[in-house]
């Protein structure tokens, strides 16, 4: 059986540690999230990052915007929470309205308070292997590493899926860690015969049960970014948990994997910002 990865676990040791930091440090971190249209899984999001703000002891302001809102004004209040001194992190909740430029949105925002790591000033410093904000779930998902002691190097590594804010960017964190990696996708003609060479996996796909027991060789270790919810209403993953437990290394849950450790992560990127700004 899996050592099963608990995130829910490690994002408390996170988040209590930061939480002494902040304390110690007597910081004044403030982080502005901007949360357009009405997606009801994003405002759960944003409820779940403003709780743990509280906890950690980071200034939490959320701007609303209609559906309705345009391009301009959304640029607009960017523009103004770049120019306010007293906030850290900006964060734009994705997805935002049919007919809004989200890449645009993200480039608008100052690379020293992209606490998402999404201006392709940051998205630059990652790929070339130098310090600068990286996007929360890769973070998460390489701290997870750390702490079970799971060594990347020279393993093979799988990423199923090639988005800009999981599949890309953990790409280039697993290659920091010298692990050779394949990124697979809709278009990748044999998944299978991929997934079965990898002694690392991590799927961000965001289907059901895309990845099967028989995929995956004995021993590897499997994180699981998907989240679904299955016919009875309950979160799952990419991955057949029940069964690929029993043959994985390690495995992440869902829920209780990834997600918590992106939101400890964005308060990570958070007081990161804060102390940049405090040294300048």
């Amino acid at each position: 059986m899996a050592v099963i990865i608990d995130g829910k676990m490690l994002a408390k040791e996170i988040r209590l540690n930061l939480k002494k930091q902040v304390e110690k440090e007597n910081l004044k971190p403030k982080l502005a999230v901007i949360l357009c249209g009405e997606d009801p899984a994003s405002k759960v999001y944003v409820r779940n990052k403003s709780k743990a703000c509280d906890e950690v002891g980071i200034e939490f302001k959320e701007y609303l915007l209609p559906n309705e809102t345009t391009q301009e004004e959304l640029i607009s209040l960017i523009d103004k929470l770049n120019k306010d001194k007293k906030v850290d992190g900006i964060l734009l909740q994705s997805p935002i309205p049919k007919g809004l430029n989200i890449q645009e949105a993200f480039e608008r925002i100052l690379p020293e308070k992209d606490v998402d790591g999404f201006n392709p000033y940051n998205v630059g410093k990652l790929a070339i292997g130098e310090d600068g904000f990286v996007p929360c779930t890769p973070l998460g998902i390489i701290k997870m590493f750390e702490k079970y002691k799971i060594d990347l190097e020279g393993k093979k590594a799988v990423v199923v899926g090639r988005s800009n804010i999981v599949g890309k960017p953990m790409a280039q964190c697993l290659l920091s860690k010298h692990a050779t990696v394949t990124i697979c996708h809709s278009r990748t003609k044999e998944l299978e015969k991929e997934l079965k060479d990898a002694d690392i996996v991590v799927s961000a796909v965001g289907k059901r049960n895309i990845i099967k027991e028989d995929m995956i060789k004995k021993g590897a270790v499997v994180i699981d970014v998907g989240m679904n919810v299955n016919e009875k209403g309950k979160l799952c993953g990419d991955v057949d948990f029940e069964n690929i437990s029993k043959k994985a290394s390690y495995i992440t849950p869902v829920p209780g994997g990834v997600g918590p450790m992106t939101i400890a992560m964005l308060m990570n990127n958070v007081i990161k910002a804060h102390k940049i700004k405090m040294k300048k």
